[in-house]
Formats: structure tokens, C-alpha cells, sequence
């Protein structure tokens, strides 16, 4: 067999990596997050390890903003920040951008302060992108199923937290049941 036919048949053989895929049930329905592996490595990687250590089960959507984004995995249901992992490096200059459904990790006024807290964008926020001296909110998936629990979410009255004084907090507990990878 010439090479070039030996060469094609080994490329044709290969399998074909799909995007990691991740279940996320909540106590308003499914989604489904589809990860950038391969634009956003670290985030992607440092997301699924919590994923898989269990830890962002029991958590809620703490921060709901309509017409900005939905924020958790951080807190419990009793406002108990839940433990980390060390921060990871900001990877918001990866060309993804803050655009509707996106997936982007939270952090503290340091860039690289990412540890467990992710948000959803409710539409295109390109003032959170990395352009110029921003260093940007790193985003690292898209809900690609279920959009509408999202959407949901921004439905739900939202206050100040008597224990925490932190604003924007559903008055009624958006719960992360459970977050699984999916084939």
C-alpha cells in the first residue's frame, strides 16, 4: 500500500475529540454547558475539576442580574462560601468573547483570582472582554440546551442578603443539584 493511502487511512482511523460537555441540574430545570477545551485549557480544566470533586452540588445562583448575568458556584444555600482551589491564571485574552449564554469565570479586582465562581451572560457583554488595559472576564463555555432555565432565573425577585449584605440575591434559592460531565 503506498504511503500516502497508509498515511490516510491511520488519519481517518483517529477519533475525533468532541467538546467536554456538562450537565447542570438546578432545582428550576437542566442545562447543558459545552466547554472550550481548546481556547480556554486552564479554565476549562481548573471548571471540571470542581465538577468532579462534586463541589459546586448544593450551591446557588447567588447574584442574579436580568439583562447581565447569573452568577454561582460559590455559596451554599445558606450563604457558606464553599471551599477553593488555588486561583487560576486569567485567560480572557483566549478570542472568546462575553456574548449571550457564554460561560465566564468570576474574580476579585486581580486578574488571575479565579477559583470556583462562574456566570452566564444574559447578552452580549463586550465591556467585560479583554481589549486594552482590561484584562477581561476569562470565558471558557456556552450553554448550548436549556438557555430558558437561565432565563428563568432573572424571573425570580432578587434582594439584599441580611447575613452577607450582598445584593442582587434571588429570594428564592436557585439551586445546583447536581453538575455531571455528559458524553
Amino acid at each position: 500500500m503506498p504511503r500516502f493511502l497508509l498515511a490516510l487511512c491511520l488519519l481517518i482511523a483517529l477519533p475525533v475529540s468532541a467538546a467536554t460537555k456538562v450537565l447542570v441540574t438546578t432545582n428550576l430545570g437542566d442545562f447543558t454547558i459545552q466547554l472550550n477545551d481548546e481556547k480556554a485549557p486552564v479554565t476549562s480544566k481548573n471548571f471540571l475539576r470542581y465538577v468532579e470533586e462534586g463541589n459546586y452540588n448544593g450551591t446557588i445562583f447567588h447574584r442574579v442580574i436580568p439583562g447581565f448575568m447569573a452568577q454561582g458556584g460559590g455559596f451554599d444555600k445558606e450563604m457558606n462560601k464553599r471551599p477553593t482551589h488555588a486561583p487560576i491564571k486569567n485567560e480572557a485574552s483566549n478570542g472568546l468573547k462575553n456574548d449571550t449564554a457564554t460561560v465566564a469565570m468570576a474574580r476579585t479586582q486581580n486578574p488571575n483570582s479565579a477559583t470556583n465562581q462562574f456566570f452566564i451572560n444574559y447578552k452580549d457583554n463586550s465591556f467585560l472582554n479583554a481589549a486594552g488595559n482590561n484584562p477581561g472576564y476569562a470565558v471558557f463555555g456556552k450553554v448550548i440546551k436549556g438557555f430558558s432555565v437561565i432565563q428563568d432565573m432573572a424571573k425570580i425577585p432578587t434582594g439584599s442578603d441580611r447575613t452577607t449584605g450582598m445584593q442582587d440575591v434571588p429570594q428564592q434559592p436557585i439551586i445546583i443539584e447536581s453538575m455531571k460531565v455528559i458524553k
